[in-house]
């Protein structure tokens, strides 16, 4: 035999073996047993609630603004002795900071110029008041002798009539004086109203703290302008009370009638992980908001922070408690979700199972009302099953579904025990022809989301 031939039949043979290795491979995998993903009935506690976010808010911010329009020159001193700045701690009627006041300082002087111009010119009348009042006084006594002798020889009838209109005149003359004071009065009330809007400008460039707390805000520098028209520039913006804070919470329409007052509330925020804060309910806004159709309303949640370690404007994630129950058998969501192909299910529950496929009985696994994955679920009160290994296959156990918080739900029911071993899903043994097959080629289930395995019968 030639070298050649020699090689060849070696290549035959080496081929034949590969080809036998492949074949007994996939021969193995069309033997392979499915392996059981499993989770054991546990006893705990469960917390219905309902998710949203919210922010934290001062219990009551106050909006210190400007009244008149002018340049900053100073800040205030805080309790501290410290310039005012961002969380300084003020009193009421401390000096926040200062505007330039040489306008309002030159208007008060110039009203206060006008005020005692009315006053002089008040007492200029009265005094006129007073002389007239004399030449009346003569000229009702001349008039009075005159009328007592008459037009005769002792006395011309031209002096008769002269002593009339003096006395006449000096009754016009009074009341002219008596209408100067009035207009001089008047006059002097607007001088004082003037200096009064003057003086109340001028003390209007020194911005003082309305009420006791804590600068969370500074808006304006030293040489800003503030210019005051129709809205009060903001300056500084106070929180009174830093130890009561609130949760601004937007919460959707679908939950708000679940929502009351005095409801208890917990929270976190990411700025101390693994905390978590108590609440409850204060109030629900009916003033709701719509974004991109999406109506939402905001509740605020009140919240002791006498620790201080709430700062304003975190970000809370809020979780609304509706029920709370303690020491109850819980299951994962995916073990009552779990349906079995037939070929898993024990034969002597097969026939149950084939006639409920058929619309004739009730599955013994199939729950009248299964738990979804949301967050916040009720009370279902529906009969489902639970699956629980049986060697190679599964049997049913017939509980009632509770209330869910959305990855554990309660469970009631015979034979339950904690530490129970049920179903939740199934996985294929390493070397199965699933493992040998294409990733992107689909799978088609005949029992639910993880049923894909079957068992040759």
């Amino acid at each position: 035999m030639t070298r050649r031939v020699k090689g060849t039949v070696a290549g035959i043979i080496v081929l034949g073996i590969a080809g036998a290795g492949i074949a007994w491979y996939l021969l193995r995998g069309s033997d392979a047993a499915a392996d059981f993903r499993t989770a054991v009935v546990k006893r705990g506690d469960l917390l219905v609630s309902i998710s949203a976010t919210g922010t934290v808010e001062p219990e009551e911010v106050i909006d210190v603004g400007a009244q008149i329009a002018g340049q900053i020159v100073s800040f205030g001193k805080d309790a501290a002795g410290r310039t005012v700045d961002y969380g300084s701690v003020v009193e009421e009627g401390m000096v926040l900071a200062k505007i330039d006041d040489s306008l309002y300082s030159a208007d008060a002087a110039q009203a206060e110029a006008q005020v005692q111009s009315g006053r002089a010119t008040l007492q200029r009348a009265e005094a006129d008041l007073g002389q007239l009042r004399a030449k009346l006084h003569q000229a009702e006594r001349d008039w009075q002798r005159a009328q007592k002798i008459g037009p005769s020889e002792a006395l011309a009838e031209a002096s008769f009539d002269a002593y009339k209109s003096a006395y006449e005149s000096a009754v016009a003359n009074l009341a002219v004086g008596q209408a100067a004071i009035l207009q001089a009065r008047a006059s002097l009330a607007q001088a004082e109203a003037l200096l009064r809007r003057a003086q109340r400008n001028l003390s209007y460039t020194t911005i003082k703290s309305p009420v006791k707390g804590v600068i969370i805000d500074r808006r304006v520098n030293i040489g800003q302008t503030v210019v005051a028209s129709l809205n009060a520039p903001s300056l500084f913006l106070i929180a009174k009370d830093l130890k009561r804070m609130q949760v601004w919470v937007a919460v959707n329409e679908a939950d708000i009638g679940k929502i009351h007052p005095g409801q208890p509330v917990s929270f976190t925020v990411d700025a101390f992980p693994g905390e978590i804060f108590r609440g409850e309910v204060g109030k629900v806004r009916l003033n709701a908001s719509m974004t991109q159709n999406v109506v939402t309303y905001t509740v605020e949640v009140i919240t002791d922070n006498s620790s201080g370690r709430l700062l304003p404007y975190l970000t809370a994630n809020v979780q609304f408690e509706l029920n709370r129950l303690t020491d109850v058998l819980l299951v994962p969501n995916a073990a009552l979700r779990f349906r079995p192909a037939a070929e898993l299910v024990l034969p002597e529950f097969r026939d149950a199972l084939a006639s409920a496929a058929e619309g004739k009985a009730r599955p013994p696994e199939g729950p009248r009302t299964a738990p979804g994955p949301g967050v916040g679920g009720g009370a279902s009160g529906g009969r489902s099953s639970l699956w629980l290994p049986a060697g190679e296959y599964v049997r049913p156990l017939a509980v009632k579904a509770g209330l869910s918080d959305g990855t554990m739900t309660e469970i009631t029911g015979e034979n339950l025990s904690e530490g129970l071993g049920v179903v939740t899903g199934v996985q294929l043994q390493a070397g199965s022809k699933a493992d040998t097959s294409n990733p992107f080629t689909p799978s088609f289930s005949r029992g639910g989301s993880s049923a894909g395995a079957g068992r040759p019968r």
